[in-house]
């Protein structure tokens, strides 16, 4: 499992806490130090089944500064991606990679549902043989 993360980023913080407290190991990536590669976003946003606006720190300065929220709506898939994968401060962040789970932002109740639940249940497919 790996984490991307700012370490300044106070959602980041609590992506983390609540990692630890759950006991899910995981690989921890500053986003900033370690940008994500185009091929990486590419598969990640492939697998996500996320819009790709969704990657984006819309309330980021950088976001902000590039006056992203207006260029975005002409921009392609791929020039999108090609923008992401220039500078981690454009990126959402925490984001998690599990496998086939990709998930951007933090949000308790998507992780709780994505990690624990599909833990749970995959394990349960296990036993069942």
């Amino acid at each position: 499992m790996l984490l991307l993360c700012y370490p300044r980023c106070g959602t980041c913080k609590k992506a983390q806490k609540w990692l630890d407290e759950k006991g899910i190991e995981y690989t921890y990536r500053d986003i900033k130090e370690d940008n994500p590669s185009l091929s990486e976003l590419k598969k990640w946003y492939e697998i996500s089944g996320l819009d790709i606006k969704r990657f984006f720190n819309t309330s980021g300065q950088l976001y902000k500064s590039m006056q992203l929220k207006d260029k975005l709506s002409v921009m392609s898939t791929e020039e999108k991606l090609r923008l992401l994968s220039t500078d981690g401060m454009l990126v959402k962040r925490p984001i998690l990679i599990d496998g086939d789970t990709v998930l951007a932002g933090f949000k308790e109740s998507d992780w709780t549902e994505k990690l624990i639940e599909n833990k749970r249940l995959s394990q349960n497919k296990k036993m069942s043989f």
